[in-house]
This record gives structure tokens, sequence and C-alpha cells, in this order.
């Protein structure tokens, strides 16, 4: 990968084609993401630093505290915490106990440093022709992404070291002048993490030979020189340990994403295992390295280096989860002919680097292979499936263009208020969609959960000490109906049975079947639907941590019947702060009612037929009896419902303007239909 064949920087002076406004627009917004990363590092460093000595840094102080590893005169691996290889230990020993006092913070400020030059490398390679746009700001992206990644919070909370063989490959691809100099420096690469000798075979076949024949000279040494100088170590690892596997924990750990640690999981065990592994391992290192190399080939020499970094995950007897950064580097493939596909491989890959799994698929155990595979399901994907487009594709710089609607007038003078925000005809990517769902959930979940204080005490008294208020309030505008709702249910069973059933089912099947019907017949619609939905959601979530709130069967002194949940225990001090699923107290607003108003909304405003309206709108009024009768919500709580709604409607509407079916017939120049999104 020779210097003359990485991106470099672009050709163009910064300030050649942007005058005026919009070069003091992108100044601007490249010194607001500057000072992101400024406090995102400061963040990292904070959480780090500010823990009490024994519960950070657990890794770096099992090997350099008083008692480490490399302290004293046994193994290296009589503690399963040191994972490395010899010569990693051996490039620690220098670290020795009279650096322990500055070593914390030396260590974290280090690392961060690391984080800072691996982004800048990164964002110089990106491959050509780039914008100006994109050359300025690429490099905080890329800073801010990796701070915001899980292998670097990990790595920065263990003190770890699985960055430097990252950025030393790096240094070996984009920077290093001389093939002699590359090879060396993805040598002691590969001397960190073994699996790294990948790259071995991508610098041969892409015509960086001497390259290739030092980083294996250098891998060579640097392990004969741990052999000669800790050869029991050395034979612990490299024969019992079989490269690696047992070390840091159980193989079959859940932090383990591999593909041997996946099979483990899968309950395969013995020679079977190891057969399966070793052939499934080899045809992912062919299959990544042919990738690699017709990108190499392609001027994608990031891309490359990404997809063999995701291969060497795959095919590595144990990958912790510090060790997984190159899984984030495959961000810059470019994935889709449509420009509406265009961001569905970098949103998913950024999601799956950022978020605990948990928040990306639900606990389910159908979903467990999924879920407790999930970083690994990435890597493969990066290496072996994902259909990377060729900087010769004709959609590399111009995918098909999304269709949208043309701009009408609209009531008010500045709407809409963001103008970019222009209405989209198309169908939205699913995968996309279903990130979105399911991200927005899971944070939705979070905030519920978060409205007590988190624990099973907080909050109880101010949340029914709310519900008086809501109460006295009811009383004044002679609205208290829930008791009387809910002693006539209770006795009625049909009643009491239907309104219970309607509860529990209706509140999460209906939008998600309005969702879908919207998604496959009507997508621009759907767009506009789903964005009023979402500010509702956000919006309420704003109400239940502003205000939590005891819903009336919660209220221990005024006599309501759960007809849902069963009979009530108010004996026990944490009784209905939290569910196994969500916090109770997050009543205001109601999005049981709110969510069914939004479906009555639009079903009303889109269907065709008279009595689907009339459907449509006979579900909010079900809702809402059940929601009182059953003891569940005050009458505020719906009407709070019905606010955040129609102020999710209004800012849609604000935002981007009115409804596709508004704004007449699609543009017909410039405008290429594509059958498939339709």
């Amino acid at each position: 990968m020779a210097n003359a064949e990485r991106s470099g920087r672009p050709t163009e002076a910064f300030g050649a084609t942007a005058v005026g406004g919009p070069r003091t627009r992108l100044r601007v917004a490249c010194l607001g993401l500057w000072l992101i990363v400024a406090a995102l590092a400061a963040r990292q460093a904070t959480a780090v630093l500010g823990t009490p000595r024994g519960e950070r840094l657990t890794d770096l102080e099992t090997w350099v505290g008083p008692n480490g590893v490399l302290h004293v005169t046994g193994s290296l691996y009589d503690s399963t915490r040191f994972t490395g290889t010899p010569f990693g230990g051996l490039a620690l020993k220098p670290l020795t106990r009279s650096a322990e006092q500055a070593l914390g913070w030396g260590w974290t400020f280090g690392t961060l440093l690391l984080v800072v030059a691996l982004g800048l490398i990164a964002a110089r390679a990106l491959p050509q022709p780039i914008g100006r746009r994109t050359a300025l700001l690429a490099a905080p992206v890329a800073i801010g992404l990796l701070m915001l990644s899980l292998p670097v919070r990990n790595t920065l909370w263990l003190g770890q070291t699985s960055i430097i063989p990252v950025l030393l490959v790096l240094l070996g691809c984009f920077t290093a002048r001389g093939q002699r100099t590359s090879g060396l420096l993805i040598g002691v690469a590969a001397a960190l993490q073994p699996t790294l000798l990948l790259f071995t075979p991508l610098l041969w076949f892409t015509g960086r030979r001497r390259a290739a024949f030092s980083t294996g000279v250098t891998f060579a040494a640097c392990t004969a020189l741990a052999w000669a100088v800790m050869p029991h170590d050395s034979h612990r690892y490299w024969v019992h340990h079989l490269a690696g596997v047992g070390l840091g924990g159980p193989a079959d750990d859940l932090a383990n994403q591999s593909l041997h640690g996946a099979l483990l999981r899968l309950g395969l065990t013995g020679p079977l295992e190891v057969a399966l592994f070793l052939t499934l391992g080899a045809a992912v290192a062919v299959l990544a390295l042919r990738r690699a190399v017709r990108h190499v080939v392609d001027g994608q020499l990031l891309l490359a280096v990404a997809i063999t970094g995701c291969a060497a995950i795959v095919v590595s007897p144990t990958a912790w989860q510090h060790q997984l950064l190159w899984v984030l580097l495959a961000v810059v493939g470019r994935a889709g002919r449509r420009a509406g596909d265009r961001y569905v491989w970098p949103v998913t890959v950024v999601l799956v680097m950022t978020l605990p799994t948990r928040m990306m698929l639900p606990d389910m155990r159908a979903l467990d292979p999924l879920r407790t595979n999930l970083v690994l399901l990435a890597a493969l994907a990066a290496a072996t499936a994902v259909p990377f487009l060729s900087r010769t594709s004709p959609h590399y710089r111009s995918p098909l263009p999304t269709e949208y609607a043309p701009a009408v007038p609209a009531r008010f003078k500045h709407v809409p208020l963001v103008p970019f925000l222009r209405r989209v005809l198309t169908r939205p990517n699913l995968l996309l969609e279903l990130l979105l769902i399911r991200v927005t959930y899971a944070a939705y979940a979070q905030v519920r959960l978060a409205a007590t204080g988190g624990s099973n005490s907080a909050g109880r008294a101010e949340a029914e000490e709310n519900g008086r208020q809501i109460l006295g309030l009811e009383r004044a505008l002679h609205i208290d109906i829930e008791h009387w709702a809910n002693r006539t249910v209770v006795t009625v069973d049909r009643l009491r049975d239907f309104f219970d059933s309607y509860y529990t089912s209706m509140h999460f099947i209906v939008p998600l079947t309005v969702l879908a019907v919207l998604y496959w017949r009507r997508p621009a619609d759907y767009r506009w639907a789903r964005s009023a939905l979402g500010f509702a959601t956000l919006l309420a979530l704003v109400g239940f941590w502003l205000y939590p709130l005891a819903p009336p069967r919660l209220m221990p002194t005024l006599g309501f019947v759960d007809t849902v949940h069963g009979v009530q225990d108010f004996s026990q001090p944490d009784y209905g702060t939290l569910t196994s699923l969500t916090n109770q107290y997050a009543a205001m607003p109601s999005l049981h009612f709110g969510w069914s108003l939004w479906c009555g909304v639009v079903i009303a405003v889109l269907a065709r037929r008279w009595w689907i309206k009339a459907l449509g709108m006979l579900h909010p009024l079900l809702t809402a009896s059940s929601i009182v009768a059953t003891g569940n919500h005050w009458v505020l709580d719906a009407a709070g419902g019905a606010v955040v709604v129609g102020v999710g409607f209004a800012l849609t509407y604000a935002l981007s303007g009115p409804r596709p079916s508004t704004a007449g017939p699609p543009q017909a120049v410039g405008v290429r239909r594509d059958v498939m999104s339709c």
C-alpha cells in the first residue's frame, strides 16, 4: 500500500471555492465539532480518573500495580487478567512501581492522545475525491465517534493497550515512508495482536512484497525476543493457550465476539467445534482478503484495512470488547445504489459500536443468537457480505436521487422553519426505520426508569403528591370520574375483561399496524406520520422526567381496584415504582391515549372510506375509556397525551411544511424513480 496510493489531502485549498457566508458557517460548524470532541475527551477522562482506585484501570492495575504480573518473577499468565502476548508483557515491563502514582493520569491522557492520532489518520486516509466540507469536518467527526465507541470507552476504563495495534497498522499503511518502515510497524502490531498477520498477505497481493516480508520478519523477531527472555510464558501462550484461548475469562463468554466464542455459545465443543472454527475462519479470511485487495486496487485503502481488521476479529480465538475497533473503521465503506440507502451501513455500524446490544435488540430468547453476537455479525458482514461500491461505479458519487415533492406556499410565512427538510416521497429504508424505532423505544424505556431516580423507592412520595394535585384539579373542573368508572367496570365482568384486554393489547398493536400499512402503501405519508409520532413521544419523555405521577391504582387511600395488574400490596415500600418492564409513575402525559389519538388522526386524514375513518376515531375513545376505567390514568393524563400529539403534528408541519398529498405531483425534472423504493 504505497504512499502514492493513499488518499491524502484534497488537492484544492480549503478556501478556494467557498466565500462569504458558507465559508463562515463551515468554520463555525468545524469549531463546534472540535468543542464537542474536547467535551467528550474531558468527560471520558473525568469518568475514569474520578472513580476510586481499585474500580478503574483494573487491567492496568493487575499488570503494573504493587502485586502486578509485571513485577513478580512468576508467569504472566498466573492471573487470567493478562491477555496479551509475551511480547506485549515484555514491552510493558518498563512500567515499574516508580511510575504507579502518575500512571493513571499518564495512561488515561496518553490513550486519549492515541485516539486523537487515530482519528486524524483515518480522516486523512479517506478515499479521493472528497469535498472541502468533508475534508474539514472529517477529523472531528472521526475522533468524536472513536470517543463514543464502546471499544475506546472500555479501553479507557480498563487501562488496555488495544488502540496501539490499530494505530500501528494505520501508521504503517498511511504515514510510514518506505516499505520496510511500513512492515516494521505492522509487524510490531502483529506481535501484540497475532491475528493482524492477516495484513501480510494483503501487502503481498497488492504489490507491497518488501513490506510483507518486513512484517513477517519483525513479527518473528519480536516473538523470538520474548521467547528468549520469557520461554516459559511463551510456551504457555503459544502452545497451551493456542494463541490466547482461555485468557481473560472463558472463551464462551458473551464479551468474546469472535467466531470461536459464538460457536461455543451455540453449544459446539471438542474436535467438531475446532474443525468448524478453522474451516469457517479460513473461508472468512480468504474471502475478506480478496475483497480487501480489490478495494486497494480501487483506491479505497482505509476500507481495505478495515475489512482485514474485521476478518482478524472473526478468526481470532478471543476478541474482547476493547479489541473490536476495526468494525468502526468500516463505516467509510459506501453501500447502496440509492441515496436513501446510503446511510444504512454507517448508521448501523455507529449504533452497534456505540450502544449496548440490549438497546439494539429486545431481550427475547428467540433473539439471543443475534443479540449476543451482534458485533461479530457486524464484523462478519463488513469482511464478507456488505456490497461496498467501487469508485468506478456510477453510483459511488452519484446515487440514484431521492424523489421529493415540490415546495408549495405554506399558510404562515416562516413555514417550513428548516427549508432543507424537503418532503421525501419514496419509501425509507426498512433497516434504518427498524433501528430508529428500536433505539427510540430503548431510550423511552430508560427515561421512564430514570423518572424516579433509577431506584425502586425514589420518587414515590413525589409521585403520590402529584397524584393528589391532579385529583384536586379535576375536582375543581368537575371531571373526576375515575372512581365512578373504575367501580362501574369492576361490577360487570364482561366489561372489565374487555377494557383489561383492550388496555394491554392495543397499545402497541394498533400503532405498529398503522405504521406498517403506511410504510407499504403510503411511504410519503409514513414519513409525515412517523415524524409526528416521534416528536410526541420525545415531548412525553420530558413530561415523565419532570413530573412523576402516581396513577389512580397506585394511590393507596382512594380505593381504586387495579383490574389489570391484580391485587395491590401497598405494604411493600417499593410497590408500584418499577416493574420488570417500566416505571409505573411515568403517567403524565398518557402515551396510551396519545398514541391512540395519533392513530385516530392519521386514519381519519388518510383513509378514503368514511367507515374506516370512524373506526380510526373510535380507537382513541375506547383507549381513553380503558385507561380511566382500569385505574391506570387520570383524565388529565389523557388531556396531556392529546397536547403532546397536537404539538407533534404542529412541529412536523412547522419543520417540513404541508403533507406530500397536498403538495401536488412529484417533480419530473432531474428525478429518476426507483421502482423498488415505491
